[in-house]
C-alpha cells in the first residue's frame, strides 16, 4: 500500500476480534434461518391449517421481504450507521422471530416471516459491512472473512440439524424461538464492544426513486423464479413478473446513472473484480440451493432417514466449508490472487456435484454421497471466503453497505432462481421418466413404488448436471474477471492500487 494510503488508513480498532464473535452470531442466526424453516414446514402446516397452495409462502415471504429489500438496507447502513443498523436489525429479527413462534394462524405467520426478512435485509448488510470497515490488515481480513465464509456457506446445513432436532424432539416452534437468544447475545455484545471507524457513514439524501425500482424490481424477479416453479415458465403471471422485473430494473440503472446521490453508485457494480464476485458467486449459489434441495428429498423420502439423521448427513460438507474457508483460503488468500482461489474451488466444488449425477436408488452413502459433499464443503468454502472478501474490498468506505448488500442480493437472487430452476428441470426428467415408463408404475405394489422412486432420483440427477454447467461457468467468470493481485502486493490492479484509487474519490459531506 502507498505511503498516503497508509497515512489515511484508520487504526485498527482494539475490540475487532471481539466484534467478529457477535457479527459472527448474528450471520450464523440468519443463515440458519433460510433452512431451518423448511424442516420444520410439514409440521406447522399441519398445526396452523395452511393449504398446499399457500405453503410455499412461508419460505417465499422471506425470500421476497429479505431480496427486496436488501439494497435499501445497505444504503441504510451507510446512512445511519453500521453498528446501529446491526442491533435494530438483530432487535427486530427477535421480535419477528417470537411472532412467528407464537403464531396461532396462516395470516400471523406470513406476516412473521416477511418482517424476518426485512429485518434480516437490515442486519445483513450491516453485518458484512461492518467487517470491511473493522478489518483493514491483509492477513487479518483473511482470517476474519475465513470464519465469515465458513458461516455463510456451512450455516445453511447446521440449519437442517438444528430444524430437524427442535422439530422431531421439541416443537417447530421452537424453529423460531431459537434465534431469540442469538439476536439478544448478538446484540447486547455488539453495542458493548464495536466501534465504527470515524467519517465511514454516508450522509447524503436518501435516492427514493432508486428503494422504489429496486424493491419492486427485485421482489418481482424473486417472485417469478418462485411462482415459475409451481405454476410454470410460461404462464402468464410469470411471465408479466420476469418482463416487470426488467424494465423496473433498467429504470433503476438509469435513474443510478443520473441522480447525484444513488442507492447503489454503479462505480461499486462495474469495478470489474466487484461485478466478477457478484456473478460467480450469484451462480454458484444456485447450485448450492438446488442441491440442499434435492439431496433433502433423496434421503428423506428415497433413503427414509429421519429429519435428524438428514441434518447429520450434510455434516461432512460442512466439514469441508469449514476447512477451505478457514485452512485454505484463509492461508493461501495472502499468498495468491483471488481468481487462483474461487475459480480452482469452484472447480473443485463442480467435481463433488458431478460425483452426485451418478445417483441412483440405492446408491451408498459412504461411497458416493460423503466424498461428493466433502469436495463441494471444501471447493465452496475456498472460493466462498475470497469472495466475500474482494466483493468489499477496496470500496470507499461510505459505499461499504450496499456493497455488502449487493454480495447478499446476488446470494438471495441466485438461491431464489436456483430453487426454481433446478426444481422445474428435475420435475420434468422425472415425469418423462415415469411416461417411459407408464405400465411399470401403474402395476402398483413395490415394483411400481421402485420407478416412482427412480424417477424422482432421475429428476434430481438431470438437474444436477445443469448444476455442474452452472459451477463450471462460476469458475470461468471468476478466472476471467477477477484480476486483482493478492492482498498487499503490487501490480496493475493489486488492492493496493484499489485502495490508492479509492481513497482519491471523496466521500460524500459528512
Amino acid at each position: 500500500m502507498s505511503k498516503t494510503a497508509a497515512s489515511l488508513a484508520p487504526a485498527a480498532d482494539p475490540s475487532r476480534w471481539k466484534a467478529l464473535v457477535f457479527i459472527a452470531l448474528a450471520q450464523l442466526m440468519v443463515v440458519l434461518d433460510a433452512t431451518i424453516v423448511n424442516i420444520a414446514l410439514p409440521s406447522a402446516q399441519t398445526d396452523l391449517g395452511i393449504s398446499d397452495g399457500n405453503r410455499q409462502w412461508v419460505i417465499t415471504a422471506y425470500a421476497l421481504a429479505f431480496g427486496g429489500l436488501l439494497l435499501f438496507g445497505g444504503r441504510i447502513a451507510d446512512k445511519w450507521g453500521r453498528k446501529n443498523a446491526f442491533v435494530v436489525g438483530l432487535i427486530g429479527f427477535a421480535l419477528a422471530s417470537a411472532l412467528g413462534g407464537a403464531a396461532n394462524g396462516e395470516a400471523m405467520m406470513l406476516g412473521a416471516r416477511a418482517l424476518q426478512g426485512a429485518f434480516g435485509a437490515l442486519l445483513a448488510p450491516a453485518a458484512l459491512s461492518l467487517l470491511a470497515v473493522m478489518f483493514t490488515d491483509a492477513k487479518e481480513r483473511a482470517k476474519a472473512f475465513g470464519i465469515y465464509g465458513a458461516i455463510a456457506g456451512g450455516g445453511g446445513a447446521v440449519g437442517l440439524i438444528l430444524g430437524g432436532f427442535l422439530t422431531e424432539y421439541l416443537n417447530w416452534r421452537w424453529t423460531f424461538f431459537v434465534n431469540i437468544p442469538f439476536a439478544i447475545v448478538a446484540a447486547v455484545g455488539a453495542w458493548m464492544v464495536i466501534r465504527e471507524p470515524a467519517g465511514s457513514r454516508n450522509r447524503a439524501p436518501l435516492d427514493i426513486p432508486g428503494v422504489v425500482l429496486s424493491t419492486t424490481g427485485l421482489v418481482a424477479l424473486v417472485y417469478g423464479f418462485t411462482r415459475a416453479e409451481s405454476a410454470g415458465w410460461s404462464d402468464a403471471l410469470t411471465v408479466t413478473m420476469f418482463v416487470a422485473s426488467a424494465l423496473l430494473l433498467a429504470a433503476f440503472v438509469l435513474v443510478e446513472s443520473k441522480v447525484k446521490s444513488p442507492l447503489l453508485p454503479l462505480r461499486v457494480l462495474l469495478e470489474r473484480n466487484r461485478g466478477g464476485v457478484y456473478l460467480s458467486l450469484g451462480l454458484a449459489v444456485i447450485s448450492m440451493f438446488g442441491l440442499f434441495l434435492f439431496l433433502t428429498y433423496y434421503l428423506q423420502v428415497v433413503k427414509g432417514f429421519s429429519p435428524v439423521k438428514t441434518g447429520f448427513a450434510f455434516l461432512p460438507m460442512i466439514a469441508g466449508m469449514i476447512t477451505g474457508s478457514t485452512q485454505i483460503g484463509a492461508r493461501l488468500m495472502t499468498r495468491v490472487p483471488p481468481r487462483l482461489l474461487m475459480g480452482p474451488g469452484f472447480l473443485v466444488a463442480a467435481l463433488g456435484m458431478l460425483l452426485l449425477t451418478q445417483l441412483e436408488v440405492g446408491s451408498s452413502y459412504p461411497a458416493l454421497i460423503l466424498p461428493a459433499q466433502l469436495l463441494l464443503g471444501l471447493g465452496m468454502g475456498t472460493a466462498f471466503m475470497p469472495a466475500m472478501s474482494l466483493a468489499t474490498h477496496g470500496v470507499n468506505p461510505a459505499d461499504a453497505g450496499v456493497a455488502s448488500a449487493m454480495v447478499n442480493t446476488s446470494q438471495q437472487v441466485g438461491g431464489a432462481i436456483g430453487t426454481a430452476l433446478l426444481n422445474t428441470i428435475a420435475a420434468s426428467a422425472t415425469t418423462a421418466y415415469l411416461t417411459d415408463h407408464a405400465a411399470e408404475a401403474a402395476a402398483g405394489g413395490p415394483a411400481g413404488q421402485l420407478i416412482q422412486a427412480q424417477a424422482m432420483v432421475e429428476g434430481y440427477a438431470s438437474a444436477i448436471w445443469w448444476a455442474v454447467g452452472i459451477l463450471v461457468a462460476s469458475s470461468a467468470i471468476a478466472l476471467v474477471l477477477i484480476n486483482t493481485g493478492r492482498p498487499g502486493a503490487g501490480g496493475p490492479v493489486a488492492s493496493g492500487s484499489v485502495e490508492d484509487a479509492e481513497l482519491k474519490v471523496p466521500v460524500i459531506a459528512h
